[in-house]
């Protein structure tokens, strides 16, 4: 129960990202976007697990509904950073931008490939059990992307901005990848 949240989650290919989102920032500006990604993350994943089932029931959304819909977040996400690139300052926002919650807490760590594997473990394990597995791989995540300053540190700046764009492609795979998934389910299953 364990590893198929660890891979849904994928906390080792969101560390490029997070890195590249919080390059720029000071150190005590990215503790406080992750502790509002952990914190974020940890009542999404854990309302879910509780809920999803009823919510994705009650709006008729079944869960490749779910992929396809956090993979075009996600694809929007990278093609933005691509295109308009340059990080938060070239695209005009705050100097400090709120990427705690959307996208460091959600889609990254927990995004439609992990709820919906949370929904998946709850009826095949129950809500105790994959909520703490949840909790495990979510510390684990959040442990990753707190050493992340150690790496932006032996990077540099110029570094930082080549690693975000590799990144950014890096995002629109996974993306594809989600809305591919997503897609497959609803195709019948090839003969032969």
């Amino acid at each position: 129960m364990f590893v198929p949240i660890f891979v849904a989650m994928d906390a080792i290919g969101a560390t490029p990202l997070v890195i590249a989102r919080t390059g720029e920032l000071p150190l005590a500006e990215v503790r406080r976007q992750l502790r509002d990604a952990f914190l974020t993350a940890l009542s999404l994943g854990t309302i879910f697990a509780l809920d999803g089932r009823w919510f994705l029931d009650a709006s008729g959304v079944d869960g490749p509904d779910f992929l396809i819909a956090g993979g075009l977040i996600l694809l929007t996400l990278a093609v933005s950073d691509l295109v308009v690139g340059g990080g938060h300052e070239a695209r005009g926002s705050l100097p400090l931008p709120d990427l705690g919650v959307v996208p460091i807490g959600t889609p990254l760590p927990v995004g439609p490939a992990t709820l919906t594997t949370l929904l998946v473990l709850v009826d095949r394990y129950g809500i105790v059990l994959t909520v703490f597995a949840f909790v495990v791989n979510l510390l684990i995540a959040w442990y990753l992307f707190r050493r992340a300053a150690s790496i932006i540190q032996l990077f540099g700046r110029n570094g930082l901005r080549a690693a975000s764009k590799a990144a950014s492609l890096l995002l629109a795979a996974v993306a594809i990848k989600l809305i591919r998934e997503g897609i497959a389910a609803f195709l019948p299953p090839a003969a032969g």
